[in-house]
């Protein structure tokens, strides 16, 4: 079984600021940091170092993108279907406030260059049972995930960004939803935010497909048929929260992959992402699957 994550490569520009820029306000950055990032990228490299046999497909600039390729080498993925183009890389404008909350502006850029014929090359080297991880930061999801349910694949899906075009995908051929509380209202078109609520009409929605919901401080819960598990998160110094929520999908799937259980794979993302929110930075941020073993790590 092999994972192919079809997602976004940014370059991320990170600004350091007392409180996030208001309306009509000029504000001066403590300091600028650069880092390879995109929630595609961010999420391969959480697969790879959480021990999983990944390729990464997607688009960066011939001029600018160089560096996030030889991340994902360097972190153990394969970057076969990653091609060139001479449109710019994506990129966001991410401010880091004096809490550790983040807010990004994003740049598609050669995200959005994904075609039919590019997605039918790429998608020909994998098979029924192989897993497909997609976000909503590239174009042609909806292409991707038909084609992808045609061959069989089993669909993870992170719809985030959550938009209007994330209502227009077929959502009925993702296997399993990772989402936080904002998109799971958004698709479930609900008010309400009690998690068991928004869980509820997710499985009525998509009865057959397994949802795991974080909650921020709260921690995450976990439904598949009729079984529902929680875990809660840990105290660790909050830095940067940019890669936790990718942090936590990558080693979701990969544990489960791995065949260690909902359970265990519960555990071990929230450990990971847990880690990834006292670092700097996005992809840089990310631990490896030893690190998570052998962190010693207070529940909150």
């Amino acid at each position: 079984m092999k994972i192919l994550n079809f997602g976004s490569l940014n370059i991320d520009y990170v600004y350091s600021v007392d409180h996030f820029v208001r309306p009509g306000e000029t504000l001066a950055s403590l300091r600028r940091e650069v880092f390879p990032g995109g929630k595609g990228l961010n999420q391969s490299v959480a697969l790879a170092r959480a021990g999983a046999d990944v390729w990464h497909a997607g688009g960066i600039g011939l001029s600018d993108g160089g560096f996030l390729k030889k991340m994902l080498g360097d972190s153990g993925v394969h970057t076969d279907y990653v091609r060139e183009d001479d449109t710019a890389t994506g990129h966001t404008v991410i401010q880091v406030d004096s809490s550790g909350q983040n807010c990004i502006l994003l740049f598609g850029g050669a995200n959005r260059i994904q075609t039919p014929e590019f997605i039918d090359h790429v998608l020909s080297g994998f098979s029924k049972g192989d897993y497909l991880v997609l976000q909503n930061e590239i174009n042609a999801v909806d292409y991707i995930m038909k084609k992808a349910h045609d061959r069989g694949m089993i669909i993870f899906l992170n719809p985030s960004p959550y938009n209007e075009a994330v209502g227009s995908l077929p959502l009925e051929y993702a296997d399993c939803f990772l989402l936080n509380e904002i998109e799971a209202k958004d698709i479930c078109k609900s008010e309400s935010g009690n998690p068991d609520t928004l869980l509820d009409i997710l499985h009525r929605k998509f009865p057959e497909a397994r949802i795991v919901l974080t909650l921020g401080k709260t921690g995450v819960v976990y439904l598949s048929g009729n079984q529902v598990l929680r875990h809660g998160i840990y105290r660790v110094p909050v830095v940067d929260t940019t890669a936790a929520g990718d942090t936590f999908t990558g080693f979701f799937i990969s544990c489960v992959a791995q065949s260690m259980g909902a359970e265990r794979s519960l555990e071990y993302a929230s450990i990971a992402s847990s880690i990834a929110v006292s670092r700097k930075g996005a992809a840089p941020s990310i631990p490896t699957l030893e690190e998570v073993k052998t962190a010693r790590l207070e529940p909150v």
